[in-house]
């Protein structure tokens, strides 16, 4: 995964190579400038070749500074150095020239730079490497070679010298510097995620925890009362606690700990409902239909909430024997990444006069609420017996907000 951090350390290695390799080049571009008139007896094009590259390539670095413009900077020594590099190859032998090796360099650096840029100038390269061979055939033969016979051999020599020390000495060296850099970031940031992840883990349980203490509270609350209405209102939110409470207890025991499993959700929610509304030895059927999903958890508390108060429904009022009845749930994804729920019982029913305007049910409310929250719309469906809902919905890239 790629992150600001990375990319910035990325960014100043690129930089100082940059930099570093036109400071360098420059200054040896200009002495072998020199050298060129001096010692080599070289007077034409070649020394000015390399005094024009050396200067604009000083300028251009210091240009820089100002404009902070990477790419600019790169492009414009990169092509500097291959007028200046195809007019010394010309002129000192053509394409059995030494100096030919400091277009593979160029190309070498294009690959460092990005890899588009190593494209583009290897292509380049090629093509000019082509037109030397061209140039070389005496019918097409159009330069000359500016050195003395007596200096070609030292000529060969600086050429290749310099080429090997801009290769090993400046470009090796500091690729190693910022390679050895960059892996020392990654695993600087690597460490961090780790401690994040942890934090991350720390809080889903600590939440966890205190949700299991408000569902511990409102228990031990419901033993001291006696009007059996109340305590059945004080069981359902202490259901609503627990299922909030699981999906956190999914998101710290999973390694993803952005998204749950919702298959195995929906499993042990619909399980622990059962076995609290209805007792350990009931033999009502959940029929479960859900592929392999992973849901955030701004979607998974709503929907697992909505889904809590669908079975909850159904166990209360829906299907009252207690060891007859069935439960459907089911989730498919539907176009433009929406998804669709299909819930519902084959329980008794409630007639049509009866919904979530007019009834005094806090549960019917919950549920059109939280498919209104997760963007959703919901109709029952009336081809089924029971009562069966269908909810299309999306996933949910906001904060969990209230269902009130």
């Amino acid at each position: 995964m790629k992150t600001p951090v990375k990319d910035e350390y990325r960014l100043k290695d690129k930089v100082k190579l940059t930099l570093r390799v036109n400071y360098f080049s420059s200054l040896f571009a200009i002495i072998l400038g020199f050298l060129c008139l001096y010692v080599l007896e070289i007077t034409e094009i070649l020394p000015y070749a390399f005094f024009v590259f050396g200067i604009i390539n000083l300028l251009n670095t210091f240009a820089y500074r100002a404009h902070k413009n990477l790419t600019v900077t790169y492009n414009i020594t990169s092509i500097v150095a291959l007028i200046s590099a195809t007019f010394i190859t010309m002129y000192s032998g053509g394409i059995n020239s030494p100096f030919i090796f400091v277009l593979a360099l160029i190309v070498f650096t294009g690959y460092v730079t990005t890899k588009l840029y190593g494209k583009i100038y290897l292509y380049i390269n090629m093509l000019i490497i082509c037109l030397l061979y061209i140039e070389s055939l005496p019918e097409f033969s159009i330069a000359y070679n500016v050195v003395p016979e007596a200096s070609r051999n030292l000529f060969s020599f600086l050429s290749i010298l310099f080429s090997v020390y801009l290769l090993g000495g400046v470009l090796g060296k500091n690729l190693l510097k910022a390679h050895h850099n960059l892996y020392k970031s990654r695993n600087e940031i690597e460490k961090r995620i780790k401690e994040k992840e942890t934090l991350l883990r720390e809080v889903h349980h600590r939440v966890k925890n205190n949700l299991q203490t408000v569902s511990s509270l409102l228990s031990l609350q419901s033993r001291n009362l006696e009007n059996k209405e109340m305590k059945s209102i004080i069981k359902s939110s202490q259901n609503r606690v627990i299922s909030m409470a699981m999906v956190h207890e999914m998101l710290y025991m999973r390694e993803d700990l952005t998204k749950i499993e919702y298959k195995s959700y929906v499993e042990e929610l619909s399980e622990f409902l059962i076995r609290s509304l209805k007792g350990s030895d009931s033999k009502i059927k959940v029929n479960i239909d859900i592929p392999d999903i992973k849901l955030g958890i701004d979607t998974a508390i709503p929907l697992g909430l909505l889904i809590n108060e669908a079975i909850t429904n159904a166990l209360k009022y829906g299907i009252t024997d207690q060891n007859e009845g069935e439960i459907s749930i089911a989730i498919h994804q539907g176009e433009n990444n929406e998804y669709v729920l299909k819930i519902g019982d084959n329980g008794i029913g409630f007639p049509d006069t009866i919904n979530h305007k007019t009834t005094k049910s806090l549960g019917l409310k919950l549920i059109y609420n939280l498919a209104r929250q997760l963007k959703g719309s919901i109709s029952k469906d009336m081809t089924k017996k029971g009562t069966n809902y269908i909810i299309k919905f999306c996933e949910v890239g906001k904060q969990f907000q209230s269902v009130a």
